[in-house]
Order: structure tokens, then sequence, then C-alpha cells
């Protein structure tokens, strides 16, 4: 049997930065390289960690969080950006975390405990966040993380209309 479990919650961003991690870890202290050979710019894995970057620079982004148990696949048409890449979950639990760790939002426990996951990050409205800038009254870009177990594979861009996404594919 199939199970999704998805929370959503209004997530407080700075510098366009939030985080998954492994409960109980620190956040990361360097902003991440981009993968080599297949960058996808708005989110960056190094040491279990990853970095997600937003449209928004400082204020509240509308935020998801599936966790399955499969690929439940892309929402292509209710999303304008869409990057995968492979994480590595040492615990098999995750916090998203805000900027340096302020606070946390609990997401459920991952579906095959410790090991390979596939995130797949959606993005809504990036340029106009960033135009924007800063807004902690108006939800301006949206976000949807999916998480699935997945042996380790190639990152690779969905789907990219947004100049946000275009931006951090070439930012290093």
């Amino acid at each position: 049997m199939t199970t999704i479990e998805t929370v959503s919650f209004d997530l407080r961003v700075s510098y366009r930065q939030a985080y998954l991690i492994d409960v109980g870890t620190m956040v990361p202290e360097a902003f991440p390289n981009d993968h080599p050979e297949h960058p996808v710019g708005i989110i960056r894995v190094k040491d279990d960690k990853a970095l997600l970057v937003t449209g928004l620079h400082t204020g509240k982004v509308g935020f998801s969080v599936a966790v399955t148990d499969h690929d439940p696949g892309a929402d292509t048409d209710g999303y304008e950006d869409i990057v995968e890449i492979s994480f590595r979950s040492q615990i098999g639990r995750v916090w998203l975390c805000e900027w340096a760790g302020e606070r946390v939002h609990e997401l459920p426990e991952l579906s095959s405990g410790p090991g390979w996951y596939r995130l797949r990050y959606h993005a809504v409205n990036m340029d106009t966040g960033a135009e924007v800038n800063s807004s902690m009254d108006v939800v301006v870009d949206r976000y949807l993380l999916q998480i699935w177990p997945q042996s380790v594979s190639t990152p690779r861009v969905v789907k990219s209309t947004s100049h946000q996404l275009s931006y951090w594919r070439s930012a290093s």
C-alpha cells in the first residue's frame, strides 16, 4: 500500500535559505557548491545536509513536504521549476530548518529509515519572490519538497521556467 504523508506550513526565510537536515544535527556553515556536472541550482546537498533556495530573500514562503515510499510523480502543472537530487539520511528522521536553525519544522518519518532518498524540489513564483525581496505578511512564492527512498542517481532538472532557477544553476 502506498503511503504519502504531507505537512504544510509557512516557512520564514532569511538570505533565501532553508535546510533539510537529520534531526539533532547542525545547519551547514557554508553555502555548498552545486553538482559540477549536473547543476540543479536551487537545492544543494553536502555532508548529508540539503540547502534549499527560495526566491524571496527575507520573509514568509509557503512550504509543503510530502514523504512517501515511492516516487509520487512531479507536479508539472502546479509548479514552474522542478529539480531532483539524491540525499542520504543517517538516522531516517529529518527537520526543515529556518535560517541558522532558529526554528525547526518536524517532518514525517522517512519511509525506509536511514539511507538514500530522492529529493524533488518544486517552486512557483520564484521570480516574483525575488522582485518583492521581503514580505512578512503575504506569501508570494511557494515550494513543495517530495522525499522518497531511491538509490543514488544523477541530479536533474525536470522543469525550468524562472530566471531565478537559471541564475542559481549558473552560480557556483
